[in-house]
C-alpha cells in the first residue's frame, strides 16, 4: 500500500477508531471483551469503532464463540448508581431519622411509590427491618444491607464496563439478588437484563497491519482534535493544533421519518394526472346491482363471467329495492330483441329478478354504466367529457403474484362527436408511459360483451415480462342508447395494482400491501 494511502486513512481515522487499533499492538488478533477491558470503551462505543474499521478493510471478524449469558443494566439500574438501591436509601434514612414511620418515609419523597412498597415489603420479608404499630419501622438486621451494599458495588462496577459476564463475572452471593432483579417481561421495572450474546474474535488485515505500524511509530497517530472551541478561537491556540479531517466520502446516517406508504403515493400520482388532464372524477357504491355491474354493460344473464365463481354475491339483503326507469325496460328490451340499437339483442327472457341481485363490484365499468346514466354520485354526464374513477373491484381468483381477489381498477370513458379508436389507443399509450413509466408497450385485439373494437393493453415488467393492464374499446350502441347516450363512447378499464407493479418495480403483487417497514421506506416511484 503506498504512503499517500496509508496517510489518507490515518487522517480518516476516529479516535475511538485509534483507542481500538492500539489494543491490536502486543497481538493482531483480540476477543471482544478483551477489547471493551482494554479500551474501557461501552459496547456501542466499541461496535461503532470495530464497525468502522471493518468497512475500511482494517480488521475482519475471524471467529465467533458460542453465546453466553451476560448482564447488562436496565434504564432503572443506571439509575441507581447515584440514587442508591431503595433499600439502602430507607437504611440512610432509618440512620438518621430512628423514629422514622411509613408516612414520614412518602413525605420525604426520596423513593417512588412503587420502589417503596416493594422494598419495604423485601426487607421485612429478610428480618432487616420490622413494622410496628403507625407504621413505626425499626432497623434489625443490618448482616442484610451488607449485602445489598455489595449488589450497590456491582452495578457501579456493570455500569463502568458496560456488562459482566453472569459465569465468571458475578459473586455466587449476589445471583439470588440479581435473579431477583431482573424482569424478563418487564424490564422497566427491573434493575439488571440477562442477555445471550457471543463473543467475538477480531484480527488485523495486512492493510491493518502497516496502518497501525504507521500508528505505532513517533511520525505518525499524533494528537488530533476534533473540535475547534470558541477558547481556541479567542486565544489563537487553533494555530498550533492538528484537526482530524472530515471523511466526506462515508454515507450519513439513515433518516426514518414518517411517509406515505409507496402503494398509496401511486394512487395520488395517478388521480394527480388524470385531473390534471381535464378528467373529471366519478364515483360509485362497492355493493352494486347486476344490473349496473353487468346487465347494463350488456353482458347476457347466462354469461360464464356472471357465475359464482367470478363474482361475490352479497348473502342480505340479496336483492336492492328497485332499478330506476326508463333505464331498466330499455336494457331488458335491448338483451330480449335489440330495442332502437340495431341490433338483435341475445334473445333471450329478460329476468327482472335477477337483475336486482346485489354483488360486490367485480368492475370499474359498472361506475361508467351509473354515469353515463346519471345516476353516479357526481350526477349527470356532459358532452364533450372526460371522466374516471379509481374502484376498488372485487373477483374470485386465485391470489398469486400477479392476480388479487380485491384489486383497484382505473376506469375511465371519453364522450365526443369526434372521439374515435385511434383516440383511445393515445390515451392507453399515454397512460402506460406516463403513469405505469412502462418502457415498452403493446396492444393485442379483443373481446368485451360492451365494446367493439376491443383492445387488451400488454406492458413489459422488468421480471415478469409481458403483463396484461386491462382492457379497452368503444361501447357498442347496446350499451349507450339504452342509458340515453347517442355520442360515441370510448371507455377502459386498467389495473391500478399491475401499473403500481411496473412503477414500484415490485414483481409480486401482495408486495403492494406489504406491512415490510424497510420495503415501505426504500420504495420510489420511477420518475
Amino acid at each position: 500500500m503506498g504512503e499517500q494511502k496509508i496517510k489518507e486513512i490515518l487522517e480518516s481515522l476516529h479516535p475511538l477508531e485509534v483507542k481500538v487499533l492500539q489494543a491490536f499492538k502486543v497481538t493482531g488478533v483480540r476477543w471482544r471483551s478483551e477489547l471493551q477491558k482494554e479500551t474501557e470503551l461501552s459496547s456501542s462505543q466499541l461496535g461503532s469503532a470495530l464497525g468502522w474499521l471493518e468497512a475500511k478493510g482494517l480488521v475482519r471478524l475471524t471467529k465467533e464463540s458460542s453465546p453466553s449469558r451476560i448482564v447488562r443494566l436496565t434504564q432503572r439500574g443506571k439509575s441507581y448508581v447515584t440514587r442508591l438501591l431503595p433499600e439502602l436509601r430507607i437504611k440512610k434514612q432509618l440512620k438518621q431519622t430512628p423514629d422514622l414511620t411509613i408516612e414520614g418515609l412518602k413525605a420525604q419523597n426520596i423513593l417512588d411509590p412503587d420502589e417503596l412498597s416493594s422494598a419495604l415489603g423485601e426487607l421485612k420479608k429478610k428480618g432487616a427491618i420490622t413494622i410496628g404499630d403507625g407504621g413505626s419501622l425499626t432497623l434489625e438486621n443490618e448482616e442484610v444491607f451488607k449485602v445489598l451494599g455489595d449488589l450497590q458495588e456491582f452495578i457501579k462496577d456493570v455500569y463502568k464496563h458496560d456488562y459482566r459476564s453472569y459465569e465468571s463475572g458475578i459473586p455466587y452471593d449476589l445471583r439470588p439478588l440479581i435473579e431477583e432483579r431482573y424482569h424478563k417481561r418487564s424490564k422497566e421495572k427491573g434493575v439488571f437484563d440477562i442477555i445471550e450474546e457471543a463473543d467475538r474474535e477480531y484480527g488485523l488485515s495486512l492493510l491493518g497491519e502497516e496502518v497501525i505500524q504507521t500508528l505505532a511509530a513517533p511520525a505518525g497517530g499524533s494528537a488530533e482534535l476534533t473540535q475547534l472551541t470558541p477558547e481556541m478561537l479567542r486565544d489563537g491556540s487553533w494555530r498550533n493544533k492538528s484537526f482530524r479531517k472530515y471523511n466526506i466520502s462515508l454515507n450519513p446516517p439513515r433518516i426514518l421519518v414518517g411517509k406515505k406508504h409507496p402503494y398509496r403515493e401511486f394512487l395520488d400520482l395517478v388521480k394527480a394526472k388524470l385531473v390534471g388532464m381535464g378528467f373529471e372524477e366519478m364515483r360509485g357504491p362497492l355493493v352494486e346491482t347486476e344490473f349496473w355491474n353487468m346487465d347494463a354493460l350488456y353482458m347476457p344473464q347466462f354469461h360464464p363471467a356472471r357465475d359464482i365463481h367470478d363474482v361475490y354475491f352479497v348473502k342480505d339483503p340479496q336483492y336492492a329495492r328497485a332499478i330506476p326507469e326508463p333505464y331498466l325496460s330499455q336494457v331488458a328490451q335491448t338483451h330480449q330483441s335489440g330495442w332502437k340499437t340495431g341490433s338483435v339483442g341475445w334473445r333471450y327472457p329478460f329476468d327482472a329478478q335477477r337483475t336486482r341481485r346485489l354483488v360486490l363490484r367485480s368492475q370499474g365499468t359498472a361506475v361508467s354504466a351509473r354515469t353515463l346514466a346519471g345516476q353516479s354520485l357526481n350526477g349527470k354526464h356532459k358532452i364533450p367529457g372526460k371522466y374516471f374513477s379509481m374502484a376498488r373491484c372485487f373477483r374470485y381468483e386465485q391470489v398469486d403474484a400477479t392476480h388479487a381477489c380485491d384489486f383497484f381498477q382505473v376506469e375511465g370513458i371519453v364522450l365526443g362527436e369526434e372521439i374515435d379508436f385511434r383516440t383511445l389507443l393515445g390515451l392507453l399509450q399515454l397512460f402506460a408511459l406516463e403513469v405505469a413509466k412502462a418502457k415498452e408497450v403493446k396492444f393485442l385485439p379483443a373481446y368485451f360483451p360492451f365494446t367493439e373494437p376491443s383492445v387488451e393493453l400488454h406492458v413489459q415488467h422488468p421480471k415478469l415480462g409481458w403483463m396484461e393492464l386491462g382492457g379497452a374499446g368503444l361501447f357498442r350502441p347496446e350499451v349507450t342508447r339504452p342509458l340515453g347516450v347517442e355520442v360515441p363512447v370510448i371507455a377502459w378499464g386498467l389495473g391500478l395494482d399491475r401499473m403500481a407493479m411496473v412503477a414500484l418495480e415490485i414483481a409480486d403483487i401482495r408486495d403492494l400491501f406489504s406491512t415490510d417497514l424497510d420495503l415501505i421506506r426504500t420504495k420510489r416511484i420511477k420518475q
